[in-house]
């Protein structure tokens, strides 16, 4: 049996939510995990909408990179 492993050096990943507290939770606990797998933040965006009822509605996309690259 032949094994092959690879470090992963980018990662995109996408979040949503109605508030933004718990959008930042949802975030910030993806942050926890992928520090286990040698990934930082490299870089965000997030953006609102509000739709034709009044709730707001909220994204954010994150991009891990490799933190030993």
């Amino acid at each position: 049996m032949n094994l092959h492993l690879e470090l992963i050096e980018d990662k995109v990943e996408l979040f949503e939510a109605r508030d933004l507290k718990t959008l930042e939770k949802k975030i910030n606990d993806r942050i926890e995990i992928n520090k286990s797998i040698l990934l930082k933040v490299f870089s965000a965006s997030h953006q609102m909408h509000v739709d034709q009822s009044g709730a707001t509605f909220y994204t954010a996309l994150v991009h891990f990179k490799n933190s030993k690259a």
